[in-house]
């Protein structure tokens, strides 16, 4: 039987497909490609190892069917004479992250995810000790499972089960954490308790979080009461597992106010990403998110540059170069960014952060991983500073200008050639703006077409871009006055009107 359909599940840089049957969609993930996708990604690290004796660790999050694929990427690799590593339900960052502490030193790491997509979906992401697999990587992983001719005899479940390596992964990796928020908080009260006295709730969303209540914030001796859905369910019956989910951030709103809280956190369903709630119920997410731990690496390095994705706002970019920073916006896609930074400091210019307004964050001292936790922890301890001075995260972007008014909207392309159709777009409207009075286009631009509009049109900018996975305009826009995303947008509906495009 031909794999060529595998190449259909690559996206981007990880393995993405429907696992389980629902009304809409036919499944695409079955313990098939994962078998054949796992021999591939053997075989592609034996051909870049210098050993044949392979250690791969193999996590999951909550998702339904992530027992089962874990078992046959187990099988399959024990067979191939791997040793193996189960880390059980743990988050993506910290399978990295069994490729570089010295308790592990896994060859690679295997996390079975797909983010925050419905429950129906799974996933496969790969990690050697240089980070995350690349576009190109899962290309040729996905190449050598297709060419699969091997009739190995798989062993049965009782060897299999012989031959693993059940390890503590979440709670080793949350030792860590917790280590780290003791030292840089470095209490004189009680060091081992540097949050006593604040109540702090976590909302994981039934992903794979829960254990940042349990085993970091109460080893630190913050009160979590308030917490919810931190038990793993891949049914994520409460809500979306998303920190950018309107719902999933009004949710844990409410519980921070309901229970007098300090600070809320909330995770994605593998961790990669995360978000806070204040004590008066407002989000810090996206743009304040970013203004947060931009403040944070600014004190301690001073002059530094911050890489975020296109679509933060004017106000954050300012809020970074009063405090002395160099606001370097580049693309959508955390990828993207976090390459974007790597590659400065490679030439010289020193980045320490690059962030998404996603939500995804990796920091140079965390090998430019993007962790959740490991952001949070790092936001905590100035929490924690903070608190014996009177003051509370929010003092920290007093100074962050927000839009009047912000909107997303998401426009789908009909039609096959849809990025010919968005070439289009992009081109007719850049003879547009270089002609027009009311917009000019904003310097240092790397993603679609960022426009600023002055008062006349909307007094704030647009950006127009196609999406990176979906046959989507994707714009983002932001106003200085009430009534002004609307201008824009009647400009924008006006101007897109001959395209073959979905109302909006």
């Amino acid at each position: 039987m031909s794999n060529k359909h595998l190449y259909n599940l690559q996206n981007e840089t990880d393995i993405r497909g429907i696992a389980l049957k629902n009304n809409e969609k036919e499944v695409t993930l079955t313990n098939e490609e994962v078998k054949a996708i796992t021999i591939g990604f053997y075989k592609w690290m034996l051909n870049r190892s210098k050993t044949k004796n392979l250690k791969i660790s193999v996590g999951m999050d909550s998702r339904l069917t992530g027992n089962e694929f874990k078992h046959t990427i187990i099988r399959t690799l024990v067979s191939f004479g791997a040793t193996v590593y189960d880390c059980n339900v743990s988050t993506t960052p910290a399978m990295f992250m069994t490729t570089v502490i010295s308790e592990y030193k896994c060859d690679g790491a295997i996390m079975i995810t797909a983010s925050h997509l419905p429950y129906y979906y799974n996933g496969i992401k790969f990690f050697t000790e240089k980070g995350g697999l690349e576009k190109e990587d899962i290309k040729e992983i996905l190449d050598l499972a297709c060419n699969e001719k091997d009739n190995k005899l798989f062993i049965g479940e009782i060897e299999t089960r012989r031959l693993t390596r059940s390890k503590p992964l979440i709670d080793d990796y949350s030792k860590i954490l917790v280590e780290k928020i003791r030292k840089e908080v470095d209490s004189k009260e009680d060091y081992n308790k540097p949050l006593k006295g604040l109540n702090i709730i976590v909302d994981a969303g039934n992903g794979a979080g829960g254990f940042f209540k349990e085993k970091v914030l109460e080893e630190v001796g913050a009160n979590t009461k308030g917490s919810q859905f931190i038990e793993p369910d891949g049914t994520f019956p409460n809500h979306i597992p998303n920190p950018e989910n309107k719902e999933a951030m009004e949710s844990i709103s409410k519980a921070v106010l309901e229970n007098n809280c300090d600070l809320g956190i909330i995770f994605d369903t593998d961790v990669d990403r995360a978000a806070l709630v204040g004590r008066d119920g407002k989000f810090i997410n996206k743009n304040a998110l970013i203004a947060v731990i931009s403040a944070i690496v600014l004190e301690e390095h001073k002059g530094t540059t911050i890489v975020t994705d296109s679509v933060t706002s004017d106000g954050l970019g300012e809020f970074i170069e009063n405090l002395g920073g160099k606001h370097h916006r580049f693309k959508r896609g955390y990828k993207n960014v976090i390459n974007e930074a790597i590659r400065l400091n490679k030439e010289g210019e020193e980045c320490h952060i690059a962030i998404e307004t996603s939500g995804h964050a990796a920091i140079k001292e965390n090998y430019f991983l993007d962790d959740g936790a490991y952001l949070i922890s790092k936001i905590l301890v100035k929490v924690a500073k903070l608190n014996s001075q009177g003051k509370t995260i929010e003092d920290l972007i007093l100074e962050l200008k927000v839009p009047e008014e912000e909107n997303e909207i998401r426009i789908k392309i009909n039609g096959e050639n849809y990025k010919e159709c968005a070439n289009k777009i992009l081109k007719e409207l850049e003879n547009l703006v270089n002609n027009s009075d009311n917009m000019k286009f904003a310097s240092n631009n790397y993603d679609g077409l960022r426009v600023i509009c002055n008062s006349s049109l909307g007094d704030g900018w647009f950006l127009l871009r196609l999406s990176l996975h979906e046959p989507l305009i994707v714009i983002n826009i932001e106003s200085n006055k009430k009534g002004g995303v609307q201008e824009i947008i009647s400009f924008l509906r006006e101007f897109l009107k001959g395209y073959d495009l979905s109302e909006f």
